[in-house]
């Protein structure tokens, strides 16, 4: 053991305290994110004075780990001076924070190493525990209060670009979304003078599908109609570990969570596994939607990539604006839940129900103007979107060296 590795339980002490006198302040609950999350259990009729009481700069964490896969729910409070938390959660904290500050502590319980020791440190045979007393043998690097200082400082920094860069990422993305919504759901785009189209008496026809008036010249079509070419991915054998290397990323559901551009996979396919699957490759600018499962995700590919069956993508034909596809494919959530869940446990939409889906389709003209006005505006997400990419793979990277603080 390093020299610097000190035992957890001489910097720490749990908290007794309970809701006793049913004061009114919030009831939290701790995600396996790591962070306390508002409550929404049920307490109708509950007695809310068996509650813990955590209280700001405590840490709170659940010793059941059975139930939480990898991550071992901790998390230090900063929400409020005080709050409520489950019976079932353990609240502690450090005796002396000139010693050892709680948020160098949290960067510790952050790191994927400390989940893995806890998990191998549980035991139990209906649930498995990792217990307060197993808690206090945790060895960890504690250096001088200044050095602590130093790196907190310098994980916040980090941390709170990314926070910066996700606001702006917010912002963007409901500037982008209000604009669609005024061009092709209020069908307000600029006519031929600049004005409102419709509130200026632009030209309406009846869809009988759609059963609304859309603009002259807009029709309502399969998506088949407007692709150049529409891939569902599939993936390599995988007791072949050659399929699997470092040559073209292999994208799945989770690489396209909460991200409209997936510049990132988990995975990476091997020159080999690119050739197993012949003509499943997707260019940049491709739109991948998720019809298996978690149905309804929608990503632009950013990079040349390969998927796995759960996606279909469409490669749109080149006078058609992948950003309105983007915007109108984010849409059809619902639609797809009800074409792919028929007859089945979950959703599962193969190719040829995906690309028999409708859609409305613009004139040429008007998805070229709006492809020109929201252009810049998918530039900077894609910007903002690969920062904190590189941001994060710095705060993992901070978080791995503090194995070795001395």
């Amino acid at each position: 053991m390093r020299l610097n590795y000190k035992r957890l339980g001489e910097y720490i002490q749990p908290v007794e305290g309970r809701n006793s006198d049913l004061r009114d302040i919030p009831l939290m609950g701790l995600s396996i994110n790591k962070v306390f999350i508002p409550s929404i259990a049920n307490t109708v009729g509950t007695n809310m004075a068996t509650y813990r009481i955590i209280k700001r700069n405590q840490f709170g964490y659940g010793p059941v780990t059975s139930r939480n896969g990898e991550k071992i729910t901790i998390a230090l409070f900063d929400d409020y001076d005080e709050a409520m938390i489950s019976q079932a959660y353990v609240p502690f904290e450090v005796t002396d924070t000139e010693k050892l500050l709680p948020e160098y502590l949290m960067m510790w319980f952050r790191r994927p190493e400390f989940d893995r020791y806890a998990r191998f440190k549980s035991h139990g045979s209906a649930r498995e525990i990792f217990s307060w007393d197993e808690m206090q043998e945790v060895m960890l690097p504690i250096p001088h209060i200044d050095k602590q200082r130093e790196i907190v400082k310098e994980y916040n920094t980090i941390q709170n670009r990314i926070q910066l860069n996700e606001q702006l990422i917010q912002k963007l993305e409901e500037t982008a979304q209000a604009i669609y919504r005024e061009w092709f759901v209020e069908f307000e785009f600029p006519d031929e003078d600049g004005k409102p189209y419709k509130s200026n008496g632009g030209e309406m026809i009846w869809n009988e599908e759609l059963e609304k008036e859309i603009p002259e010249g807009w029709r309502f079509d399969e998506i088949s109609s407007i692709a150049q070419n529409i891939v569902t991915g599939k993936t390599p054998p995988t007791n072949d570990e050659e399929n699997f290397g470092d040559y073209m990323p292999f994208v799945t559901i989770p690489d396209m969570h909460n991200n409209i551009f997936v510049n990132s996979a988990i995975r990476w396919l091997s020159e080999k596994g690119v050739k197993h699957q012949q003509n499943k490759t997707l260019p940049i600018n491709s739109i991948c939607v998720s019809c298996i499962g978690t149905a309804g995700l929608v990503s632009i590919t950013d990079v040349e990539c390969q998927t796995n069956q759960q996606i279909n993508s469409v490669i749109c034909k080149k006078n058609i604006s992948i950003y309105y596809m983007f915007q109108t494919l984010s849409g059809l959530e619902q639609q797809i839940k009800e074409w792919g869940g028929k007859g089945s446990v979950g959703v599962n939409m193969n190719k040829s129900e995906f690309e028999q889906m409708k859609i409305q389709i613009p004139s040429y003209n008007i998805m070229l103007k709006y492809d020109k006005l929201v252009s810049s505006i998918f530039d900077l997400l894609k910007i903002y979107s690969k920062e904190n990419q590189k941001l994060t793979e710095l705060k993992d990277l901070l978080l791995s060296k503090l194995a070795t603080v001395t």
